[in-house]
């Protein structure tokens, strides 16, 4: 087969497309994949390193721009069909894949009218304005959660989770350090997360004064990275300080303790390795949909949540220092967040994709 995975922009959009292509390569390593996606998402940076294709649109977003930057964009889905046309025209594939963000769109649109199948993936409850249009052309819709059917044809919809790469699925031993240190993982998406950022700062002193050696892993986003490094080194912290990770799962399996936003990929990553963590939604997110993804693990007592509102430096360190003093409540997170893991999300979408090719 040959397929086409289109969007991303950020890792929320752009890890589950991995996690599907992996799935299409680990069938069989001959089927052909390409992702279709922006000069300036996340994709350009990731995919290369993965060895995967990339083919570039001419896109942008509309929602929550001025009206001069709207114009803008509108101006461009002309070229970017186009664009889309002579990209899916070369490759030739049996199915096209939107997984979400700007690129999605026309190369969805396009694949369509070309009497190409069509499928979206959709990570969130309430779905972006792009997969709300798509699902108007799609073959197929597959969803995350159950209460997003509402907003497509039912007939049309698959519920099968949010996918995650395999790299969290392998059975790989824990790569803590020896001798005593407690490990925090923290991050905030791909870009990073500056309230994180400055709470974490600000928690540096009380971290200092827990008694048990503290070691943070922290992917800091580009714009923090040089403050960030600077303030760890003030503090003579244990740090390994980096604006992006490109091995996650490693991270994942080195740390004690995750501190991030509650975003659907980053939820489904934390359960599907199994993880506690400290979860600080994102505010303004669509929907509040990341309080409700948090609120999810907090009910299953899997994570601890923290409101951005009530977060500063020393609620912080007092709630890393609970969890780090007592590392019984640690290990009844960790299984009650396994226990929620969804390790077949990939496997259900690529079943579903090579019957509509059939």
């Amino acid at each position: 087969m040959k397929i086409i995975i289109a969007g991303g922009g950020t890792g929320g959009h752009l890890f589950p497309g991995i996690a599907v292509a992996e799935e299409f390569l680990r069938r069989n390593r001959e089927n052909g994949i390409l992702f279709i996606g922006t000069e300036r998402g996340l994709e350009k940076k990731v995919l290369e390193k993965l060895g995967l294709q990339l083919s570039i649109l001419d896109v942008e977003g509309i929602k929550g721009r001025g009206w001069i930057k709207i114009f803008g964009a509108l101006s461009k889905i002309p070229r970017s069909l186009l664009q889309s046309y002579r990209i899916i025209g070369r490759f030739r594939p049996d199915i096209v894949v939107g997984v979400g963000g700007y690129a999605s769109g026309p190369a969805v649109i396009t694949a369509h009218f070309m009497g190409i199948r069509t499928a979206i993936m959709e990570q969130n409850a309430l779905p972006g304005m792009t997969n709300r249009i798509l699902g108007k052309f799609a073959d197929r819709m597959f969803l995350t959660f159950s209460e997003t059917k509402k907003w497509f044809p039912e007939t049309k919809t698959i519920v099968c989770g949010n996918p995650v790469r395999s790299a969290f699925l392998t059975e790989i031993p824990d790569t803590k350090k020896m001798g005593g240190e407690f490990t925090i993982l923290v991050f905030g998406g791909s870009q990073g997360a500056h309230a994180i950022n400055e709470a974490v700062t600000n928690a540096l002193p009380y971290l200092k004064e827990i008694g048990k050696r503290i070691r943070i892993i922290h992917q800091t986003g580009e714009k923090d990275f040089d403050s960030m490094l600077t303030n760890y080194k003030e503090y003579d912290m244990d740090a390994e300080v980096v604006p992006f990770i490109m091995d996650m799962a490693a991270a994942y399996r080195s740390s004690d303790l995750l501190l991030c936003r509650a975003g659907a990929t980053s939820i489904a990553e934390i359960t599907a390795s199994g993880k506690a963590a400290i979860l600080v939604p994102f505010p303004f997110a669509v929907n509040d949909h990341q309080t409700k993804n948090a609120d999810v693990l907090v009910r299953a007592k899997a994570a601890v949540m923290i409101h951005e509102k009530d977060l500063n430096g020393q609620k912080l360190a007092e709630t890393i220092g609970h969890l780090c003093q007592h590392p019984h409540i640690i290990k009844e997170m960790e299984k009650n967040s396994s226990r929620m893991g969804n390790i077949r999300a990939a496997s259900d979408i690529v079943d579903a994709c090579e019957k509509m090719c059939i």
